[in-house]
């Protein structure tokens, strides 16, 4: 049975994808998908720290069974993660997705003017 977890924003499964592009179970590889849907923009510095917060989760839970619950927590984990990136100013919502959706919050609109700030206030 393939163990995974999946949130809106991480995929994680036990396995590995064969040389034919399919994913086979297994007991000893996770698989990490990010933004399958392509909602945020991603640089290239901000998704190794994602991979490696990844790094750092899996080995802490290492020696533990390998289950849903785990999977989950981790997958949880990480979705934290990409908010606490996104509210940093690290990632950035791709307003070319197929869907806005802004689950992780609204986006900060930095205003430099008092004046847009006003008729923003005012609509």
């Amino acid at each position: 049975m393939l163990l995974k977890s999946t949130t809106r924003h991480i995929r994680i499964f036990a396995g590995e994808i064969d040389r034919d592009g399919e994913l086979v179970p297994s007991q000893q590889v996770l698989t990490l998908d990010v933004d399958p849907d392509n909602e945020f923009n991603w640089s290239e510095d901000a998704l190794q720290k994602v991979y490696r917060k990844f790094d750092e989760l899996v080995e802490a839970s290492s020696g533990a069974d390998l289950t849903d619950y785990n999977l989950r927590r981790v997958g949880s984990d990480l979705e934290h993660y990409l908010r606490s990136l996104l509210q940093l100013g690290e990632l950035s919502y791709n307003l070319s997705a197929r869907v806005t959706n802004y689950s992780m919050g609204v986006p900060q609109v930095v205003i430099d003017d008092k004046q847009q700030a006003k008729e923003l206030i005012e609509g």
